[in-house]
This record gives structure tokens, C-alpha cells and sequence, in this order.
């Protein structure tokens, strides 16, 4: 697991794309992301910082000043985006946010962005590579874990196998996604289900090769928990084998889900620990 950083770095958009209808791709440029500790793990994730309007902060802004000196209600929010591309020679960082219209604070930000406009964040953080020494690789996540599972796809080496299951609302949302691997890529479309059900579905009704597996799952914290007992107990995955963990959960905002996210931990284990 990488170090966790509070070190605020600012860039500027460089240019933003539209992969699919529901996602804006930024690429963020800037002196300052020389140096950064990016490229060990395809799970990196940066933490974008939104001020509060009317709050002066100090400057340069420095989350640990503020966080110390300043009222929890005048902290800037934070936003976790998943690097999905990271282009040392050209000094590029490539993040995807998923965007529903007016509906919450990051999207309708992502949608105004222009070239120029600044960004800051702190991070990066992240703790997931494909093992080189699985027999197999187990992808699961819906649109938020996309980013860190083409990451993760682009790092297999030749012919290694990988069965890959990726839920979004609808076709319209799938992307193209390269590998090296043999890679067994399944869409599951949710429609009108809640986020995951669809998913669990489908891993369960999965044919898990022969050999170790080395299993990432990320995404919405209900469905995320549901599989991941599902691995641990009824699949017998090694803990050390399984990169698992719950991304956001619905009706949450970030603060609200950070918050609650070591509750969360604690009772997945323990009901892991009871059916042991």
C-alpha cells in the first residue's frame, strides 16, 4: 500500500473527452507532477480537492494546516478518482468522472472544465498491481472501479488469463478495453436493478478456472460486501489474494462514506470471521 500523501499538487486541464454519454475524461498537465509516485500500482488514486465557497485557506493551500487550525465545517471536500492513465515523458494524468447531469458535486464540475482551469489534489495513493505469480486474474467492478481495471488490463502480461466482469447502466456505457491477456470480458447491464445485484449474479454463476487467482472487486460497498464473502468463504480466495473494497455506497455523499467505511470493515470481517 503506498504511503498516504497530504502534499497538495496543482495542475491544469490539458484537454477533457467524452469515452461514453455518462463519462468526461480529464487529462490534468503540470511541472508539479514531476516526481510523484505513480506507476507501481493500477489502482492509484488521487483525492481532488473542492474549497468550500467563502472560506479563505492558507496559501499555499496545505490540507494538514487546515485540517489542524480550521473548523471541520470549512474543510475543503474531497472527491477519490482513480488514475486511468499515467504518461511520465509527457508529465499527463488521466482520471475518468462519471457525470448524471446537475446530480452531485464532481460531475457538473468535470462538465464545465475547460483547458487552462486549475486542479489540485493530494495523493496519490493505491495498493493493487496483477500478480505476476496468479494462475488467473479476477476483475469485478462497476463504473467507478472501470479506471483501475483497464489499468490493471493493460499491465497483464501475453496470454495470461483474466475472466473480467463489469457492470454499467446500459450498452451505451461500455468502453474498449486493451490487454495483452486472454481476457474474458462480460458488461452486465443493471437497467433498472440497483447497482451490483445484476453483478453478484453473475460472478456467482462464474466457472472459476483451476489454479490461484489473484481477484480484484471494487465498486458500490453493498455488492462489494456480498462478494467478497462470496470469494473469502464460499470460493476460498487467500485474503492476501483479493484486493476488495467498497468505492462508494448509495445514498452516501464521500464524507458521509468515509466516515462510515471502517464500520463497514470491521462487520464484513466479522461475518467473515464467524463463517470461517
Amino acid at each position: 500500500m503506498a504511503e498516504r500523501r497530504t502534499t497538495v499538487t496543482s495542475v491544469r486541464v490539458l484537454r477533457t473527452e467524452r469515452p461514453t454519454p455518462h463519462l468526461i475524461r480529464l487529462v490534468l498537465g503540470g511541472e508539479e507532477l514531476a516526481g510523484l509516485p505513480l506507476g507501481e500500482f493500477t489502482d492509484h488514486y488521487i483525492k481532488v480537492i473542492f474549497p468550500q465557497p467563502g472560506v479563505v485557506y492558507p496559501t499555499p493551500l496545505d490540507m494538514d494546516v487546515v485540517r489542524r487550525e480550521m473548523p471541520r465545517a470549512q474543510w475543503p471536500r474531497l472527491r477519490t478518482y482513480t488514475v486511468r492513465a499515467w504518461d511520465p515523458r509527457a508529465r499527463e494524468l488521466t482520471v475518468d468522472v462519471v457525470h448524471h447531469g446537475d446530480e452531485g458535486l464532481a460531475g457538473p464540475w468535470a462538465a464545465a472544465l475547460r483547458p487552462g482551469d486549475p486542479v489540485s489534489f493530494v495523493g496519490p495513493g493505491g495498493g493493487y498491481a496483477p500478480s505476476p505469480e496468479a494462475d488467473w486474474h479476477l476483475l469485478v467492478g462497476d463504473e467507478s472501479a472501470l479506471p483501475a481495471i483497464a489499468a490493471a488490463l493493460e499491465r497483464l502480461p501475453h496470454g495470461v488469463p483474466a475472466r473480467v466482469l463489469v457492470e454499467t447502466s446500459g450498452p451505451a456505457e461500455e468502453q474498449p478495453l486493451a490487454s495483452r491477456g486472454a481476457v474474458e470480458l462480460t458488461w452486465v447491464h443493471r437497467g433498472r436493478r440497483p447497482v451490483g445485484e445484476a453483478l453478484v449474479e453473475a460472478v456467482r454463476a462464474l466457472d472459476f478456472p483451476a489454479g490461484s487467482v489473484h481477484a480484484f472487486v471494487h465498486g458500490e460497498a453493498t455488492f462489494v460486501k456480498d462478494l467478497r464473502r462470496l470469494l473469502r468463504i464460499e470460493r476460498g480466495v487467500p485474503r492476501e489474494l483479493l484486493s476488495i473494497s467498497g468505492y462508494w455506497r448509495r445514498g452516501m455523499d464521500d464524507e458521509g462514506w468515509r466516515a462510515s467505511k471502517p464500520e463497514w470493515k470491521r462487520q464484513a470481517e466479522a461475518e467473515e470471521a464467524l463463517a470461517a
